[in-house]
């Protein structure tokens, strides 16, 4: 009886401990996790349902999560994986993705036309990433908005280190091409 005891109370607190150690290692990274699923799946709803699914799995197979191991990456390869499952079973050509700027004007003012500005550049910048392949745009959403390094983002998308560079490379190419052709037309 005082076995059975000890075993509740041990399984409770090796339970509580699970629960601490799976939200230090997951919920900062959430907010990175869920940028990259809306990029991926181009949609916020479905990105918040990725996000969703993806914690399940990444709670389910909490005990494969080693110590000392990069939380971040190992959830972002989660989250991946996750996209990926839910774009084969989803996909939608014509998938949107809303997006608002926050403005932080506090104490300053901002001219209406940089404002103006802003919004056509950081919307340009969203149509043509928008128009990149999946694998050009997962690759630029880790290094340039999620600052990942090439060794991390590597390990998360599974293609050696190389790969991460040459891709990269095509991928910014690619951006620019897109955002040459964009900007050449507004010009025009």
């Amino acid at each position: 009886m005082a076995e059975e005891i000890w075993n509740k109370r041990t399984a409770k607190e090796v339970h509580k401990n699970r629960d601490e150690l799976f939200e230090r290692t997951v919920l900062p990274y959430l907010n990175s996790a869920y940028n990259l699923a809306r990029w991926l799946t181009r949609n916020e709803h479905d990105a918040e349902d990725v996000i969703q699914e993806a914690s399940l799995r990444a709670w389910r197979s909490f005990e494969t999560f080693l110590p000392g191991r990069d939380g971040r990456a190992w959830f972002l390869t989660i989250v991946r994986n996750t996209c990926c499952t839910w774009l084969r079973q989803n996909r939608s050509p014509g998938g949107s993705m809303q997006v608002e700027d926050d403005f932080e004007a506090v104490g300053t003012w901002l001219d209406p036309e940089a404002v103006l500005i802003k919004n056509m550049n950081s919307q340009l910048i969203r149509e043509a990433l928008e128009e990149l392949p999946l694998e050009y745009r997962e690759i630029l959403i880790l290094r340039e908005l999620e600052e990942l390094s090439y060794k991390e983002i590597a390990k998360i998308i599974d293609i050696p280190l190389g790969t991460v560079m040459s891709r990269l490379s095509r991928a910014r190419r690619e951006l620019y091409i897109q955002m040459s052709g964009a900007t050449g037309e507004m010009s025009a």
